[in-house]
């Protein structure tokens, strides 16, 4: 029998973690408590602030600085609780809810940015049509 790769299965791990977030606090605590290894909290971790890293390159730049910020207080808290899995399961719980607010702020960025084009071409076709033009005239007359 072969033993599973420690990262591959600590990706697993978060990505299951993650599912259960946002909708079922009960089952991700449970997962945590299921992992009593410091080792493997650790290999979770990595899992977590690898989604993290990839999902805050693609926010504004504001809110990406403000995650790098918080990707090192949870890089301080991690250090802090090294040897101790009840405060490493805290550093989880808490780099799982960094990965949804990035998640939030994405899909905010992601509507501002739909309205924002909407706006323009809606103003582009305004201005195409000549309605615009006719407007201004019948204002500033």
């Amino acid at each position: 029998m072969t033993t599973p790769d420690p990262a591959a299965e600590g990706r697993r791990r978060a990505d299951r973690f993650l599912a259960f977030l946002p909708t079922d606090d009960a089952a991700a605590d449970a997962l945590l408590a299921g992992i009593p290894e410091v080792r493997d909290l650790v290999f979770l971790g990595a899992g977590l602030t690898a989604v993290a890293r990839a999902e805050a390159r693609s926010l504004p730049p504001a809110q990406r600085a403000q995650a790098n910020t918080r990707q090192l207080r949870l890089g301080e808290l991690r250090d802090a609780n090294r040897t101790d899995p009840a405060g490493l399961r805290v550093w989880l719980r808490r780099a799982g809810e960094e990965i949804l607010l990035l998640r939030s702020q994405q899909a905010i960025a992601d509507r501002v940015a739909a309205d924002a084009h909407e706006r323009t071409a809606t103003r582009a076709a305004v201005e195409a049509s000549g309605t615009a033009a006719a407007s201004d005239a019948a204002t500033t007359t």
